[in-house]
């Protein structure tokens, strides 16, 4: 019965789009240690949620005090752009943006399937299957219930990646009260491949499986609310313009470079507006036109302050007309933190062409 019911679980999962599926149980994480760690050295930094009821976080039945399993889904993301893997784009004012944010936003994507799923699971069993559903915002450390339900093993950039597919995929989860059949931990390595060490701009990736979030050019696109220190600046211009995010060290791995194929979930489709607007015209954005262009994107995250700061930044080695006068336009936004971005990269560009830097 339980084979059976997890069989019928898997098929409907995958006839509701999910790439990849498996289940593990709902036993404590065996990583608490690590992650208590990894938070205390500051890691995290200003991601405070990732801080907040630890306890929760690392036991699956402190969410569901009758869990007994975990149905984990993967959806590939992964969309063929103009610029080639792991190269920058041909035009060199385009704005990049991460990969996983050209589309929808996989959270309403993902949340709506996982509840038709859930229901599906309640239809089988009855009403009284419990069950929760998560998609990145809930508080359950999401790669290790992955890892052990089969869908991939952790790579040196600490992504989860699948042997046959590579690492362009989205998770999500049910914590549920049924018993179902257990999946196989997945197994795999890097070997001795470094090229995420080495590609990554910042040093981000202290060791392998170790991150600095703090120097993660996708840390400090979209997470950080303040003002970029002036030592990411260059890495934002001098690696391609990424405005939102950075998959560098995704575009640089092996396993996407041999086997990441292209989505063809409808959602997933990249926007006009993520893969064919300039560095310089998003300084231009009103909030009227952010809110209407980025309407159910996940480029909503940074807000249009954060989005044009980066732009502005990203405008930093350049001293063309129309970087300059894109810039100048900036600079009298009405947002602080784009005035301060535009300031601080008019004046890397004067400081420049004096021969002062």
């Amino acid at each position: 019965m339980t084979r059976t019911l997890t069989e019928a679980v898997k098929a409907r999962a995958r006839e509701l789009g999910f790439d990849l599926v498996g289940v593990t149980g709902a036993e404590p994480s065996a990583f608490a240690e690590e992650y208590r760690d990894w938070i205390a050295q500051g890691y995290a930094g200003e991601m405070d949620y990732l801080t907040r009821n630890l306890h929760r976080r690392l036991d699956p039945r402190e969410l569901l005090p009758d869990a007994r399993s975990i149905i984990v889904v993967g959806m590939n993301y992964y969309a063929d752009t103009e610029e080639g893997p792991g190269m920058p784009p041909p035009d060199p004012d385009l704005a990049l943006f991460a990969r996983y944010a050209r589309g929808d936003d996989y959270h309403d994507v993902m949340t709506a399937r996982l509840r038709e799923l859930l229901r599906f699971l309640q239809e089988q069993t009855g009403p009284e299957a419990q069950g929760r559903v998560y998609v990145d915002a809930g508080p359950l450390l999401e790669r290790e219930v992955a890892q052990r339900a089969g869908l991939g093993w952790f790579g040196k950039n600490t992504l989860l990646i699948n042997t046959r597919r590579g690492s362009y995929f989205f998770l999500g989860e049910i914590v549920t009260s049924v018993a179902l059949e257990f999946d196989s931990p997945a197994l795999g390595g890097c070997g001795t491949c470094t090229r995420c060490l080495d590609a990554c701009p910042t040093g981000a990736i202290l060791e392998p499986y170790k991150v600095d979030s703090r120097r993660c050019l996708s840390y400090q696109t979209i997470e950080l609310k303040g003002d970029i220190p002036t030592e990411f600046h260059l890495a934002l211009s001098a690696s391609g313009n990424r405005v939102y995010g950075c998959d560098i060290c995704q575009e640089v791995c092996p396993f996407n470079l041999s086997r990441a194929t292209p989505t063809d979930e409808a959602a997933f489709q990249s926007r006009d507006v993520t893969i064919k607007n300039s560095v310089t015209n998003l300084l231009y954005l009103t909030e009227e036109e952010f809110r209407e262009k980025f309407k159910g994107s996940p480029v909503k995250r940074a807000k249009r302050r954060g989005l044009l700061r980066n732009a502005a930044l990203a405008l930093c080695m350049r001293d063309d007309e129309e970087a300059v006068a894109a810039l100048e336009h900036a600079h009298n936004d009405p947002e602080p933190l784009v005035r301060e971005a535009a300031t601080q990269s008019l004046e890397t560009i004067r400081m420049r062409k004096s021969g002062l830097s």
